[in-house]
């Protein structure tokens, strides 16, 4: 299976409109970043994506991704959400419903905000053909088992997702203790690291390197991540097996 980052990029995105910062005004190409998103490539060529964020389309053209089979969705903030009337053009292509998989609380809010686009596959396809499928607990897809993980993020509970020997948290405040245990033995870490000074919903680089160690995967990738975070200068100040994400990065696991 591959790991493909569509995005490592906070709500903002970098750059941020109008700012004139140094990394905002970088010509490293490791410093633009898309809201942060990520699709896996199966071995049988499903694609799973996880989060449709508002550069979805602009994510797909980049990434020359012609087929989306499913969706985790993390939570249902604007920045891994409004990119979901863009599914339409896979339904277009592969004549197929998508499903959707999260919490019980984001599947109710995406019918209540999208709920045109939660319908049965019919003879058009103008507009997304989508399914809401509530998760409590681990599933399976397309020959995977699929293990959501709870964290925080700030006052809502959220889910990270474990496929194999890779897991994905994006949006971290905390990992409960239950959570962690669901954590050992990974091979590559994606962790969220937005910003070098607290935040109250975010962990930020201190604490990002702090769950690192405990959950000690052979590699943790640095996502989600605000302008403040210049790639090279990050990169300069981890231990070889911390490393700063950036759109279009590529894992095999």
């Amino acid at each position: 299976m591959q790991l493909m980052m569509l995005g490592v990029g906070s709500s903002a995105g970098t750059p941020v409109i109008g700012c004139q910062c140094q990394t905002c005004r970088s010509n490293n190409p490791k410093n633009k970043r898309l809201r942060c998103s990520a699709a896996i490539m199966t071995d049988q060529g499903d694609v799973i994506l996880i989060d449709t964020g508002p550069d979805l389309r602009a994510q797909s053209l980049r990434a020359e991704l012609t087929r989306a089979d499913a969706v985790l969705y993390t939570h249902t903030h604007a920045d891994h959400l409004h990119g979901i009337d863009d599914l339409r053009a896979f339904c277009q292509i592969q004549k197929k419903q998508i499903p959707l998989y999260g919490k019980s609380d984001a599947m109710q809010h995406i019918q209540d905000k999208f709920g045109y686009a939660i319908r049965p596959a019919g003879d058009f396809w103008d507009l997304p053909v989508l399914s809401l499928n509530p998760i409590t607990g681990p599933f399976e897809l397309f020959g995977l088992t699929i293990t959501p993980i709870p964290v925080k993020h700030g006052y809502s509970d959220i889910l990270g997702y474990r496929i194999g020997n890779m897991a994905y948290l994006t949006d971290v405040s905390d990992i409960p203790a239950s959570s962690m245990s669901l954590l050992k033995n990974l091979d590559i870490l994606m962790l969220d690291c937005l910003r070098y000074t607290p935040h109250y919903t975010h962990i930020n680089v201190e604490q990002s390197l702090a769950f690192a160690g405990k959950i000690n995967a052979l590699d943790t990738y640095l996502i989600h991540m605000t302008h403040d975070i210049d790639y090279d200068k990050l990169s300069t100040e981890l231990p070889d097996h911390i490393h700063v994400a950036f759109d279009g990065l590529k894992l095999n696991f």
